[in-house]
């Protein structure tokens, strides 16, 4: 186990290192930062390589075999509206112990937080029902998707205008740390159920569809409290002088994201467990490995959230404060894209979603693959949101034609794809967009003078977007190279009779002579 661990870790390290070295240049370059300030950066930094590690393989030992088992059974109930109902529960659970939504809801202080949890919570459990009876009753992905898209830019005309931004991103943040390993495995756990072939491929696609139910219920929300006026607090840049003083930030503030991992987990345990009481699925030793899972997802949540929350945001805000202010603002957009480019790594959920996708293809799909398109999405994501802050254009300008073109590409790539990349918009939405991006996006917006609830929001929403795109030209390129393939193939086979026909007259002939 020791070894696994040393492995996760390791991986981690190598997706972090590029992001913080950029900072680090950035820091001298650029924008000369406090030593402090630095010193709580590079100790944030050390902590989500640890945390990242833990939460890996304790989503490897927990999260999955749970969600897959859940989903199994699930399917064997004859009971369709008990299943319905037990997706409902565990959406609703599973969302309200998200840590992502936690830090939204603190950005939008003219709704209640417990209010906007519940909304979203209630989102996610009603389009998870929708997801479950997609693949019990194998319709096309691409169909739902037009449908309940289609409803989210009509409710747009009711929402108030800035509270758009909020409420797509609110659809990025519920898929993450928690969320995206237990809906992933959920979803093999259904369609493995199914012998057909296609059900492997409608395995993906839980996490899109459940990531257009928030957007729906706060757009809804929004009509009734009208939170067009609010005001959302910037971050302040703590005063460090001392190595001790940047401990006792840490120290100060573990507590807290330990508290709300607690519950958050402890709410997934007690489902766990009935649901152990009632189907008696689990073994002795998968239970006992499972608990240890949960204890790794508690450590590592707990150490990363820790470490990138104190020391990533004021990094960000400073940064982005920074150069907006200045005459180099447009540095923003290069800056961006590189950041973009190796942050998407450093997502926990995106190396789960890697994983699954490279096992369910039996590696057709290679992580290596997945890895370079994600990275291009979010570069695309963050230079086309540095210019829309920097010049204040609206950001329907750029979700309407962008979510068309995906939902268009959905029609013309093998439905695999088209699964795997609405997943991928979620996923790469998680902690360290919500803790480092959009801290430097409201620096950004701050140092422009713009408005932060239309301006600076949505990055989540635009981070969401661009893998859509992305992942789908993949699926272009590999269907277009299988077509090749398989008329090379084809060729090669018509060719193997004729060269043995002229072998075998040649050899009747001879001993004729």
């Amino acid at each position: 186990m020791n070894k696994i661990l040393q492995a996760k870790i390791m991986e981690a390290f190598s997706s972090v290192l590029p992001i913080t070295v950029i900072v680090l240049v950035a820091s001298v370059v650029l924008v000369p930062m406090p030593a402090g300030t630095i010193l709580m950066f590079l100790a944030g930094s050390a902590l989500l390589i640890v945390g990242m590690g833990f939460f890996t393989l304790g989503a490897d030992m927990a999260m999955m075999p749970m969600g897959e088992g859940i989903g199994i059974q699930l399917t064997k109930t004859s009971n369709l509206f008990i299943a319905l109902f037990v997706s409902f529960v565990m959406g609703l659970i599973i969302t309200i112990a998200e840590p992502d939504l936690q830090v939204l809801a603190r950005q939008v202080p003219s709704i209640p937080n417990l209010t906007l949890i519940l909304t979203v919570a209630a989102g996610v459990g009603l389009f998870l029902v929708m997801a479950v009876l997609r693949i019990l009753f194998r319709i096309r992905l691409s169909v739902l998707l037009i449908i309940f898209y289609a409803l989210v830019f009509i409710a747009l005309f009711l929402a108030p205008p800035n509270f758009i931004p909020v409420a797509f991103d609110s659809g990025g943040v519920t898929t993450g740390p928690i969320t995206v390993p237990f809906i992933l495995a959920m979803g093999v756990g259904v369609a493995s159920i199914r012998s057909d072939k296609d059900s492997q491929n409608d395995s993906f696609g839980l996490v899109s569809l459940c990531s257009i139910g928030p957007i729906l219920a706060v757009l809804l929300l929004g009509v009734f409290y009208n939170p067009s006026s609010a005001e959302v607090e910037s971050h302040k840049v703590p005063n460090v002088a001392t190595s001790r003083d940047v401990v006792e930030s840490f120290a100060f503030e573990l507590p807290h994201y330990a508290q709300d991992v607690l519950y958050a987990l402890g709410a997934i345990i007690v489902f766990f467990l009935i649901f152990q009481l009632v189907s008696r699925r689990y073994k002795k030793h998968q239970i006992a490995r499972i608990a240890v899972g949960f204890l790794y997802t508690f450590i590592g949540l707990v150490v990363f959230l820790t470490g990138v929350s104190v020391g990533f945001i004021p990094v960000g805000q400073l940064l982005g404060f920074s150069l907006a202010s200045s005459p180099f603002k447009w540095i923003l957009v290069p800056l961006g894209m590189l950041i973009g480019y190796f942050i998407v790594n450093a997502e926990p959920a995106v190396h789960v979603l890697n994983k699954q996708v490279e096992d369910i293809s039996s590696g057709t799909i290679p992580q290596k693959a997945m890895k370079r398109g994600l990275s291009i999405g979010m570069s695309a994501a963050l230079g086309i949101t540095m210019v829309r802050i920097l010049l204040g254009i609206p950001i329907l300008w750029i979700l309407i034609p962008g979510y068309a073109f995906a939902l268009v590409l959905t029609f013309f790539v093998p439905k695999i794809f088209t699964g795997i990349a609405f997943d991928s918009g979620g996923v790469c939405s998680g902690p360290m967009t919500s803790t480092f991006l959009l801290p430097l996006a409201m620096g950004t917006c701050e140092g422009a003078g713009g408005d932060l609830m239309r301006d600076a929001f949505g990055i989540v929403a635009m981070v969401a977007m661009a893998p859509l795109i992305v992942i789908q030209f993949m699926g272009l390129i590999y269907a277009s190279r299988m077509k090749s393939s398989a008329k090379q193939t084809e060729a090669a086979m018509e060719a193997i009779p004729l060269e043995n026909a002229d072998e075998f007259i040649e050899f009747e002939e001879e001993p004729s002579k």
